[in-house]
């Protein structure tokens, strides 16, 4: 059975064990092992702070080694991108050839989000690119996040689902999220 890495910051949710027990039962409605992080992480509560972040890191460092792809939710985090966290797992998932399929519950462009989250304050330069009110461009090239997160989905399976939340729907987003646990299936039973 593959092994699936479920990315994403549902593991900041209150209920989060609960969400990680539904995405792993989706997961093998489909004939595939869903891994969770919480799942995966014994960290002993008296160790040290920084010493539990780094437990936890190499907990999640292996069991990315482990795993066969990576199923990851890029729903904007505590701004207009993907949670910073779930974008290093992306890239490491890459780096080690694995596919990514992505989900999320914003379908609008990352330029849009980003210009939202500004609050207005844009403007134009000369060559017609926007900037945000830090003084830097806004990039824009029409994709769900930044060019390097949107390139490795891209570049790995090419699935996204990324519609919008339902009200009351909240971070999981199982629809989107069983999209991509349906589209990993079909990819490794085609031999991939």
């Amino acid at each position: 059975m593959k092994k699936i890495y479920l990315a994403g910051p549902d593991v900041f949710a209150p209920d989060a064990r609960e969400i990680g027990r539904l995405k792993v039962a989706i997961c093998a409605r489909h004939g595939l092992h869903g891994i969770y992080p919480l799942d995966v992480v014994d960290v002993d509560p008296g160790l040290p702070p920084g010493v539990q972040a780094l437990v936890i890191y190499d907990a999640l460092e292996r069991a990315m080694h482990d795993c066969d792809a990576g199923i990851v939710d890029m729903t904007p985090f505590r701004g207009p991108s993907t949670d910073v966290g779930t974008a290093f797992e992306m890239g490491f998932l890459r780096a080690l050839g694995r596919p990514l399929f992505a989900y999320g519950g914003d379908a609008r462009s990352f330029a849009e989000r980003t210009v939202e989250w500004f609050r207005g304050a844009v403007t134009q330069r000369a060559d017609g690119t926007r900037e945000g009110g830090d003084g830097l461009a806004i990039e824009d090239f029409g994709l769900t996040d930044n060019l390097m997160l949107d390139g490795a989905v891209r570049r790995s399976s090419a699935h996204f689902a990324h519609a919008p939340l339902a009200p009351g729907e909240g971070r999981a987003a199982y629809a989107n999220f069983e999209s991509c646990v349906r589209a990993a299936a079909t990819w490794f039973a085609a031999g991939r």
